[in-house]
């Protein structure tokens, strides 16, 4: 599968962070992971701080291509402060968001095939005014897309997991759930299936919320008064869709194996299977926008930066899976 000539935008994340570390050795597993081709957007100084690597400076993202092989392609932000491993400051944050947004614009333009955003810390971003709940949210504003029409999905070699609310304290959940959100976190789930996965007649299971999906009414009705409304929509739509589903049933090994994506009721009906079973190679698909985005689904890990313990396992699943969804997109249009 061959996707565009652009090469895909990798953000490094938070300077201080294992951003700059993962990248770096994600380039060292190119050939090994069969890596598409990235360039690293920060500062040069976070990478000689964890790394003693080729690194070569571009000044068009149209030049990494070129150079892949040889060295880590780098978009060079600067800063002016010396890189502390595990100390975050205002200036990495500051750094931080700006490398996040020449990446999203850089993929919105077409000079980039997707974004693979590096690890940040909410709180250092917080700081220095950042105002969204993350950066999913970020770059769904920045697309140009509403919250209701993008989607978290974490994606791993034999689970996709979507929840459909995300983060919210449980006690919040039943409230924030309606037939209309569940209506479209559905339709943006299986219109990403067939866009950035290649699967042609997607199927969909929903988790009930409560104990045994309720029980018929018996340990709790949103079941059927919220979610069996959506899932009769859904299928006199024409989509293949089962469900509600007892949450405690519907991820062993045979149970994935009747559904390419599982839509959850919150955070961590989502989060705990797939962290269970693909801890290091979790990857966050955004799935309804206009361009590829993905990343590691695991933080800044502060106390391990640094220390060379850091596991790239994510962020080059992350950038394998971003190529894969950049080859479909682009091997879509060019058939239409």
């Amino acid at each position: 599968m061959t996707i565009a000539n652009e090469a895909l935008a990798v953000p490094l994340g938070d300077p201080a962070g294992i951003g700059p570390e993962i990248v770096a050795r994600a380039w060292e597993g190119r050939r090994a992971g069969s890596l598409p081709p990235f360039f690293a957007i920060g500062g040069r100084r976070a990478l000689e701080a964890v790394w003693g690597g080729p690194v070569r400076v571009v000044d068009e993202p149209g030049d990494a291509g070129a150079i892949f092989d040889e060295a880590l392609p780098l978009l060079d932000l600067g800063g002016a402060e010396p890189v502390e491993p595990g100390r975050p400051s205002m200036e990495g944050a500051y750094l931080a968001l700006r490398a996040l947004e020449i990446g999203v614009g850089l993929a919105r333009s077409g000079a980039a095939a997707g974004v693979v955003t590096g690890p940040v810390s909410k709180a250092a971003l917080y700081a220095v005014g950042f105002v969204h709940p993350g950066q999913t949210e970020f770059i769904a504003e920045a697309c140009g897309v509403a919250a209701a029409n993008a989607a978290m999905m974490l994606a791993g070699p034999s689970l996709r997991a979507v929840p459909a609310t995300v983060h919210l304290p449980l006690a919040q959940v039943p409230g924030a759930l309606t037939t209309e959100l569940l209506l479209a976190k559905a339709r943006v789930v299986l219109r990403g299936l067939a866009r950035d996965f290649g699967v042609p007649a997607p199927r969909l299971a929903v988790a009930g919320l409560n104990p045994h999906a309720g029980e018929d009414g018996a340990l709790g009705t949103e079941e059927r008064d919220v979610i069996r409304p959506a899932i009769d929509v859904l299928r006199a739509e024409g989509h293949d869709v089962v469900g509600p589903l007892s949450a405690d049933t519907m991820f062993h090994e045979r149970a994935r194996a009747r559904y390419d994506a599982a839509l959850c009721m919150y955070h961590d009906q989502a989060l705990i299977p797939l962290k269970a079973l693909h801890f290091d190679e979790g990857v966050n698909v955004t799935l309804g926008l206009p361009i590829v985005r993905t990343s590691p689904d695991h933080g800044t890990a502060f106390a391990l930066a640094g220390k060379g313990e850091a596991s790239p396992g994510a962020i080059i699943a992350a950038i394998r899976t971003a190529g894969e969804c950049a080859a479909h997109r682009y091997a879509a249009a060019a058939a239409a």
